[in-house]
């Protein structure tokens, strides 16, 4: 038989095609990875780190948030770097970064000098969370783009689950050193895996490079008809004159999906569902658990949570559509916090009960599990999906700059909050926050399974309402 026959070459081209798109998903989940151990591994290192560095609890705060405040600019500082390098080397730089920052974070000799660390941690994270689902969004086909970006998001809480691991075990040491050292492993794999990637066709594109472009996608495409049609609505995208800040001042539709993508991370972090990760023993000490055992393995549990409950967002995003999955989820945190707040309210008041005390840790977990399912894929997903090509580095800066500016509030508050205005008040702000999320998300947010991003940038453009621009009419 000829080895070129048709048949042969589309075995071929459909062999590539899947590789491709495994190799592209892996590098994305390692950044993920990295994203999910850098949020879970201060959990269980600031208890010992303040010990040594006798820390206030204005310095336990801004160890925890340093890193917040580092990744709101490196995301703020990627925007320029995806424009210009592209969407591989950005993830090479983060990488870099996240290996020698990590290195200088267990090496600290004192409480100045890890927080430096932090804050260029922070900015590689940061690198890593705006680049890793744009990167998927441009290179999975549409039918599988809201599942793949989910993927992403399940190594962010694997991560959050193997930190809070190897916590566990170096906190019988209290070790905190190699807490923060260890996590440099899939740092050092990322950079090696992303080596080998394709950059997005999409930005060849607006660069003017159609050529290798077009190669790209038949790379990572198995069907030469729908990558002649997505080459071709690429290419019409991009007749759009004016790009990014520009782009953003003269046109009014591109205004309303940079400001929705801003609001959609900003309602993901004040969910204050971070607050139980970047926390966890602290809020389960409230609950009653003394010994930092029983503390660490309550944290495991909640880290645990947050891999499963992922997976309904996989196995649903794509199916059941964005939207629901965002109303059922903020409904949930809402219940949680809520529930939450009166069983610390009753443990504060002296209630002693052990089944107060394993109410307060189920609701917790339960408040992990909506967040999981819902705000903490989905948001990423809509915020890759609705940006316009030519404004797309800009719209995803703002957002992905957005999150780590609200998570830095956030992670920089919440023990304040607990001292000024108490417990359970601080829950129940966030139930009130879930609840008005919801409204949101009826009024603004759009539902884009299975579309095109190219289909909803024109529904955009022809000024359709928000919630409408994911229409297949």
């Amino acid at each position: 038989m000829d080895m070129d026959t048709p048949t042969t070459m589309n075995k071929t081209t459909n062999g590539t095609a899947q590789k491709m798109t495994f190799l592209i998903g892996f590098s994305a989940a390692m950044a993920g990875l990295l994203f999910g151990l850098d949020i879970g591994v201060i959990a269980g290192a600031l208890p010992f780190i303040t010990i040594q560095f006798e820390l206030t609890t204005q310095l336990q705060e801004w160890v925890v948030s340093s890193m917040m405040l580092g990744a709101a600019l490196g995301a703020l500082s990627n925007g320029w770097l995806s424009f210009y390098l592209g969407r591989k080397y950005s993830l090479l730089a983060g990488a870099l970064f996240f290996i020698v920052s990590c290195f200088g974070s267990a090496l600290a000799p004192n409480v100045e000098v890890l927080l430096v660390w932090r804050l260029i941690l922070g900015f590689s994270v940061g690198i890593a969370s705006y680049t890793a689902p744009l990167y998927l969004s441009e290179m999975a086909p549409e039918n599988i783009r809201g599942k793949m970006i989910a993927a992403y998001q399940l190594l962010v809480t694997i991560g959050i689950l193997l930190a809070f691991l190897s916590d566990t075990y170096f906190s019988f040491t209290g070790n905190w050193r190699m807490m923060l050292g260890v996590i440099s492993v899939p740092a050092i794999i990322l950079f090696i895996v992303v080596i080998f990637l394709p950059n997005s066709p999409r930005w060849l594109a607006s660069k003017g490079r159609l050529n290798e472009s077009e190669q790209v996608l038949n790379l990572i495409r198995n069907d030469p008809e729908k990558v002649k049609q997505e080459f071709n609505d690429i290419k019409e995208s991009l007749k759009q004159k004016q790009e990014g800040w520009t782009l953003f001042k003269v046109n009014k539709n591109v205004r309303r999906t940079v400001y929705l993508g801003m609001a959609l991370q900003a309602m993901q972090q004040f969910t204050g569902m971070n607050i139980i990760m970047y926390y966890a023993p602290k809020i389960f000490s409230l609950a009653g658990f003394a010994t930092t055992e029983q503390q660490m393995i309550a944290t495991i549990i909640v880290g645990l949570t947050f891999v499963l409950a992922t997976f309904i967002a996989i196995f649903t995003v794509d199916k059941l559509g964005r939207k629901p999955i965002l109303k059922v989820g903020f409904g949930i945190m809402a219940l949680g916090t809520m529930i939450l707040g009166i069983c610390l309210l009753l443990i504060e008041n002296g209630n002693t009960s052990s089944v107060t005390s394993y109410a307060a840790v189920g609701m917790a977990i339960m408040c992990i599990g909506g967040y999981a399912m819902s705000a903490a894929p989905v948001v990423w997903i809509l915020c890759s999906e609705i940006q316009p090509l030519k404004s797309r580095d800009f719209g995803v800066t703002c957002s992905t700059a957005t999150n780590w500016i609200s998570n830095m509030i956030i992670g920089a508050t919440f023990l304040t909050l607990l001292n000024h205005i108490g417990v359970a008040q601080t829950f129940w702000l966030y139930t009130g926050l879930n609840i008005l999320f919801i409204f949101i998300v009826i009024l603004f947010v759009p539902e884009t399974k299975n579309i095109s991003l190219e289909h909803i940038e024109k529904n955009l453009m022809l000024g359709k309402k928000l919630r409408h621009i994911g229409s297949d009419q």
